[in-house]
This record gives structure tokens, sequence and C-alpha cells, in this order.
């Protein structure tokens, strides 16, 4: 059963034009355009095991589930944080997440979506080029 970063990593890196970097000591960030969309906590005992952004009124529905809380320094920004990792099912989780990477890519400005599109995602064309 792979851990939980590595199922993260699997979830995010698959959206097109992901980038993920280590930012602020532990934390792992998952971007597109350099706008994040989810964040992992690399600390083993940190309370907030991953968080990433929602839409307002899922903002309020998710915060009422035990394990999920708003999350630090984002909240404002409906960010939640997930504290139980069975707070939810993994389907679920990764609908969110690609909820949140879509929220993030709409959000940009529409010179750069345009350039994002017509550029072939750079994971996907180094898996072609492996196989053939």
């Amino acid at each position: 059963m792979p851990s939980q970063i590595d199922w993260l990593r699997e979830v995010c890196l698959a959206l097109p034009h992901v980038t993920e970097d280590v930012q602020w000591e532990n934390n792992l960030l998952f971007r597109v355009a350099k706008k994040m969309f989810c964040v992992a906590s690399l600390e083993p005992s940190a309370r907030v095991k991953f968080s990433f952004k929602c839409p307002p009124e899922k903002f309020a529905e998710l915060t009422e589930i035990e394990g999920i809380i708003p999350a630090p320094y984002m909240a404002r920004n409906h960010w939640v944080g997930i504290v139980e990792l069975n707070a939810l099912r993994q389907p679920e989780f990764k609908e969110l997440i690609q909820q949140s990477y879509r929220m993030v890519f709409e959000k940009l400005p529409k010179k750069t979506q345009a350039e994002l599109t017509k550029k072939p995602n750079p994971r996907r064309s180094k898996a072609k080029k492996r196989s053939g």
C-alpha cells in the first residue's frame, strides 16, 4: 500500500503541467503555473497531513466533517486541512484535489491557460517516448 505522500504525488502529478517542490522546509507543494492547488506535509508528526483549495460552499460542508479543518493560514482562501486520512474515501479526496486544480487553472490569465494547453505535458511526452 503506497504512503499518503506517494498516493498524493500520483494523483497530483497525473494532472497536466503540474510541478512539485519543497517549500517552507517540510511542505511538498503541487502547482500549476506556479500557483498552488495542494500542499502536503512531509513531517510525519504534522497535524495537517495535506490541504487543498475548494469552493466556498464545499469548504463549509467539508469543515463539518470530523478530521477536516480550515487549513492553517489558508482558510480565508477556502483551503481545507486533512487531519484524519480516513475522513473521506480516496476517490472523494481525488475528486476534490482535481477540483482544486481546475479552480486554480481557471483563475490563471487566459494567455497562460492557452500557452499551457498548447504545450505538451512534459511527463506524458517522456512516458510516450519510453514506451515507443
